[in-house]
């Protein structure tokens, strides 16, 4: 099992020294969210992981494929991860650019993870269409799989109808999508057409439930779930050797958390998350 930290609306300058601490101490995974705007006035619709989505307002948020090669940059071994960027509101071409390049550029220490987005205003600002996310979503991927490859590709769907085009440089072997989201065509989804899922927040009975309905998913694909990846975001009660045992037992290749509950907790000092990084290394990375 593999272990990663998420973090997110802090002060910018606290990525490189959090990626190099991840590094130093032998963690394997640096994830990075993803949000665009926040509306001044918006759908009163629930955020699913959260109660409301106030606790956006204000935050920073760095574009993922701007602030994963920088700390490309400053790591070595270190690999990153999307957790997760907003599909269906990126046009597919240029998207697949921006992933050729990054994992280019990181040596191919990056995965795309990638999920639909709850918000309308996410497609209002960016001219794209909210009904049709579902079905475009499905297309974008396997676009991008296609200009993935470094040979020339089109494709004729219902949303999206390229030429035969080609991109220069793109890594040796495609970028690995991990399909994220709880719901149940999300679940779907990821088992018929993700190289492996990645969760939100949820409880430990949560992930069970999600995890057998995932697992019958794959076996209706007739897919293994040996190379199979499964991202799971830890519950905020799981962060001890015990928690991470039961994470391991479910399934889990790949551990999340969080240096502090960004929903309801403000940013706190550097030192705080570096010290986080050092508690779990002790207390958790190097027994697993």
């Amino acid at each position: 099992m593999k272990f990663g930290m998420i973090e997110s609306m802090c002060d910018p300058k606290h990525y490189v020294p959090m990626a190099q601490r991840l590094e130093e101490r032998g963690w394997d995974f640096f994830y990075v969210p993803d949000s665009i705007c926040y509306p001044k006035e918006a759908r009163p619709e629930q955020y699913p992981y959260h109660g409301g989505r106030e606790f956006l307002d204000g935050k920073a948020f760095l574009e993922p494929f701007s602030l994963v090669p920088a700390l490309g940059l400053v790591t070595e071994r270190l690999e990153f991860a999307t957790d997760v960027i907003k599909l269906p509101i990126r046009h597919p071409t240029l998207l697949a650019k921006q992933v050729n390049t990054v994992a280019v550029m990181t040596n191919e220490r990056f995965r795309l993870g990638v999920g639909l987005s709850p918000w309308y205003e996410d497609f209002q600002v960016t001219d794209t269409d909210w009904d049709t996310r579902g079905p475009r979503m499905d297309e974008m991927i396997e676009i991008l799989r296609g200009l993935m490859s470094g040979e020339y590709f089109e494709y004729h769907g219902k949303h999206y109808d390229l030429p035969a085009i080609k991109m220069c440089p793109v890594p040796e072997k495609p970028v690995p999508i991990l399909v994220g989201g709880q719901s149940k065509p999300a679940l779907r989804r990821a088992a018929r057409i993700g190289d492996g899922w990645i969760s939100a927040g949820s409880s430990f009975e949560e992930l069970e439930q999600m995890l057998g309905v995932l697992r019958g998913h794959l076996k209706d694909q007739g897919r293994s779930e040996e190379s199979y990846e499964i991202h799971v975001m830890a519950p905020l009660d799981g962060y001890d050797l015990d928690g991470m045992r039961r994470l391991r037992d479910l399934g889990a290749t790949h551990v999340i958390v969080w240096p502090r509950n960004a929903y309801e907790e403000p940013d706190c000092p550097l030192e705080q998350k570096l010290a986080f990084i050092d508690w779990m290394t002790e207390g958790v990375v190097t027994k697993l």
